[in-house]
């Protein structure tokens, strides 16, 4: 009798699974960050399929810059109406209202972002939030463990985590302590176009080639829209683009790319040597730490 076979995908699946049940049974109030992006939606995908049939035991958190493309924000509240799930939605333009936060010069409002989570968190008391987000995106992001610790004011310092030796997971926290978690920490870009190939996932358009209006600037083509306007000096150019993240779109740009399906994506991601944060995102090149140190503020 021939053994069933099983491939990376599956033991990528079955880890990522574990995780989560794990986050689950040993915490009070968890919560899954959902931001409609890819990575996220995987990460939704997995939680699905593992409390599958009853329904995920845990809200689901976005925290809306205002800034955001309509395409995922569209997405995102298809799929918590389709699969009856509670989200809970942290706006930084109601932060900024309340005068809770301060919008920066540059108009974006990626970096006020960080206190409008942690604000999120304290308010629901959420003592663990899962992210998708993956070690080999950049750098500070590959020295986090899976289960990492968050102190009482929502900060991450790289030298004070615990260790995971024989995938066994610490969630011991005190009260007003945290944990952030990881369940995709071992994927890579490509893992998850391939997962969301062979599990058939729908995503976002925006993914997906597509004419849009974008200009130039620092080495990117940024899409013109009601948030990002060209200078006197940036020509608006109608071109085939994609995106291979989603955020911000003051900050996220687009790649010129004519993979209009998943199988295209699949074969242009595997030849590509820029991560998408990147190769689009505008936060990234602020410095060589600009993750980490936002991190250590508190951001995912």
């Amino acid at each position: 009798m021939t053994a069933p076979s099983f491939s990376q995908l599956d033991a990528l699946e079955a880890e990522a699974i574990h995780i989560v049940r794990e986050v689950v049974a040993q915490m009070e109030r968890p919560a899954l960050l959902f931001s409609g992006g890819k990575d996220s939606i995987v990460l939704l995908h997995i939680a699905l399929k593992a409390f599958a049939p009853a329904k995920v035991p845990m809200p689901l958190v976005h925290v809306d810059t205002g800034h955001n493309f309509p395409e995922v924000i569209e997405y995102r509240d298809r799929v918590v109406e389709e699969h009856g799930l509670n989200l809970v939605v942290g706006s930084v333009q109601e932060a900024i209202e309340r005068g809770f936060v301060r919008e920066e010069p540059n108009g974006s409002r990626n970096r006020i972002q960080t206190p409008v989570l942690l604000d999120t968190i304290e308010k629901n008391r959420f003592d663990a939030c899962m992210g998708g987000a993956r070690r080999d995106e950049e750098k500070a992001r590959a020295k986090e463990r899976v289960f990492s610790f968050r102190d009482e004011f929502g900060q991450w310092d790289p030298r004070n985590q615990r260790p995971e030796l024989w995938s066994l997971y610490n969630g011991r926290v005190h009260q007003g302590e945290s944990i952030r978690v990881f369940p995709l920490s071992n994927w890579t870009e490509l893992d998850i176009w391939d997962y969301i190939r062979s599990r058939e996932i729908a995503v976002p358009s925006i993914y997906m080639a597509h004419e849009r209006d974008v200009f130039h600037r620092n080495g990117m083509w940024m899409a013109a829209n009601e948030f990002c306007t060209p200078r006197e000096d940036e020509m608006i150019e109608r071109r085939t683009v994609r995106y291979r993240t989603v955020g911000d779109a003051t900050l996220t740009a687009a790649v010129l790319s004519e993979a209009d399906t998943v199988e295209k994506i699949i074969d242009e991601t595997a030849s590509t040597r820029l991560t998408e944060r990147g190769a689009t995102r505008g936060d990234d090149r602020v410095s060589e730490a600009a993750m980490e140190d936002r991190k250590k503020e508190g951001y995912f």
